[in-house]
């Protein structure tokens, strides 16, 4: 026991954070534990940061559930695959390239994780544009729930083009949660000098790199 307590100390001192999954509690599959690692200061943040991924997850599961009422109804099956790629790309990506990097800046303060974080849930608002649009240029027809989907199937098949405005809606709510994420998210950035901080740490890694 004193060796394991030993141990713990060291790990500790050493600045090592182990993360043990425990979120959703009846089955963990990722490490989440806003109201302990997180800063009192940036804790609204990360709520409303995680509830835009839990959002994406909902709006994504939400569009396969159209997509293969569409299908059952003669759209064919690549609208279903397109959604469900969507689905395989899009929650692992929203958790990787900008939750956990917004989580770790938010725990370590590191100006360039909150650097990388405004870049990435960028593009994460411009595919929620994109998907609550839908234009046939960016998704084939069907594949997304948007609203020049949801007008077009609606002129011949009214219950699926409300299951397709719901849809619809769903990205917008998305969309404009995100968008004040992104808003407070930089009002911190630049109001605690992390804009000046990063500048200093990529100019440092520069150097070194060239050294």
């Amino acid at each position: 026991m004193q060796e394991l307590r030993k141990r713990e100390e060291a790990i500790n001192k050493a600045g090592i954070v182990i993360e043990v999954k425990n979120w959703p509690s009846f089955f963990p599959i990722i490490h989440n534990d806003i109201a302990n690692e997180i800063p009192i200061h940036l804790q609204t943040i990360m709520y409303a940061a995680f509830s835009t991924l839990m959002g994406l997850v909902i709006c994504l599961l939400y569009n396969m559930v159209a997509a293969t009422a569409a299908w059952s109804k003669g759209h064919g099956p690549i609208i279903w695959l397109l959604a469900v790629i969507y689905i395989l790309t899009g929650i692992p990506g929203g958790f990787y390239l900008w939750y956990r990097p917004l989580y770790k800046a938010a725990r370590t303060d590191s100006a360039l994780r909150f650097g990388w974080f405004l870049l990435a849930y960028s593009i994460h608002i411009i595919f929620c544009v994109l998907a609550a649009v839908a234009p046939e240029f960016v998704f084939k027809e069907g594949s997304i729930t948007g609203i020049l989907a949801a007008l077009s199937i609606f002129l011949y098949d009214r219950a699926l083009g409300i299951l397709y405005f719901v849809g619809f809606a769903l990205f917008c709510c998305e969309t404009l949660v995100s968008i004040w994420v992104i808003q407070q998210v930089y009002m911190y950035f630049r109001g605690s000098g992390k804009a000046a901080e990063m500048k200093r740490e990529v100019a440092r890694q520069t150097m070194m790199s060239a050294l």
